[in-house]
């Protein structure tokens, strides 16, 4: 029984150290059975900028370059052995207020690169062709306009998460029609505290979680969301300006199940009909707004609508009531929602809405 147990370890996964660059650790993860296979974890954070380049481990899947007051990123920064099979890149919390077009050119495997927490003030055109990049992360930089194609990667059809959170956008460039790369990727992107006024044009990017918090939207109405009928999760919380919400400004996103409106105190209703279209949409985040009592014709433009978040604690969920036994002949069920506050669960309060 000795033998089989010790294979079972063999094939886990071990950390060992090894040795690295001067102020640099380098961490192995070795996998498979009896260690045959490893890679190389490299953190050079801290350092400062005469770090770079920085020699690395021929099997390095991950380098930390962050918080060494980097200025400015080449080609030559991220050349030498080793670099071409970085999976993972960690930039942030530099100096950085612009990146050569071809910088990550030769980083053929990268699929991680977190440039946050730096000074970008624009995003090269093409920055990121050359890998098959997953994660993007923009977040807490002073980016003013980002055109989508920036983003067009080696990425094969992968999903792509962006995040430009946090930065001074007041608009973003669609991708053209006729562009001679592809339509980025993207499936989530956070556009969170930014400067936008409109909901950007993001038709054709096959977007399934979108962000919009905090930012000045003005209003939002039909065709808004023109082109994105896969959109799953939609965040509109804590809007800076006051929000109108325009009957049927939702229509276009048909498969919608999360819609969170959250933290928009001055939020009013316009009418049941601003929920027209979302025929798929399961739950509703109206904590925090004006939108309560809710109406009563609110579910007939919601058939789906499992539950409902209508302040600290509350939580409202969609009841049907059958009637009585045996139903009668051209009776429908009675729906409703039935809220309780869980915060004061233990003393039996509750309503139906």
């Amino acid at each position: 029984m000795l033998w089989p147990l010790l294979l079972l370890l063999a094939a886990g996964e071990a950390q060992t150290t090894r040795p690295c660059f001067p102020g640099c650790q380098c961490e192995v993860e070795t996998f498979g059975l009896f260690d045959s296979f490893s890679l190389t974890r490299v953190d050079c954070s801290g350092l400062g900028p005469h770090i770079v380049p920085v020699p690395i481990p021929l099997d390095t899947a991950h380098l930390d370059l962050s918080s060494n007051r980097l200025e400015t990123v080449n080609e030559s920064v991220l050349a030498g052995p080793g670099y071409t099979t970085l999976a993972g890149l960690d930039l942030s919390h530099n100096l950085l207020t612009r990146f050569s077009p071809t910088a990550f050119s030769r980083l053929r495997y990268l699929e991680s690169l977190d440039l946050s927490h730096n000074g970008l003030a624009t995003l090269p055109a093409e920055s990121f062709t050359s890998s098959p990049l997953s994660d993007v992360n923009l977040s807490h930089n002073r980016l003013r306009e980002v055109s989508v194609s920036a983003f067009a990667t080696h990425s094969q059809g992968r999903a792509l998460h962006v995040d430009l959170s946090h930065n001074l956008l007041h608009s973003l460039v669609p991708h053209p029609a006729r562009a001679s790369l592809p339509a980025p990727t993207i499936q989530s992107l956070n556009l969170a505290w930014n400067r936008l006024h409109t909901v950007p044009d993001l038709r054709d990017l096959p977007l399934r979680y979108l962000s919009l918090d905090g930012n000045p939207l003005a209003a939002i109405g039909p065709g808004a969301f023109e082109g994105l009928a896969g959109l799953t999760h939609l965040s509109l919380g804590s809007l800076q300006r006051l929000p109108q919400l325009v009957p049927y400004g939702f229509r276009e996103l048909q498969g919608l199940q999360v819609l969170d409106l959250s933290s928009n105190p001055k939020l009013k209703w316009a009418g049941p009909e601003v929920f027209s279209g979302l025929g798929s949409l399961q739950e509703l985040d109206l904590s925090g707004t004006g939108l309560v009592p809710l109406p009563e014709k609110l579910l007939l433009h919601l058939p789906e609508l499992q539950s409902i978040s209508v302040g600290q604690g509350v939580q409202c969920r969609r009841l049907v009531r059958e009637g009585t036994y045996p139903r009668q002949p051209g009776s429908t069920p009675k729906v409703a929602l039935h809220c309780i506050d869980t915060q004061e669960l233990a003393a039996g309060g509750s309503d139906t809405l």
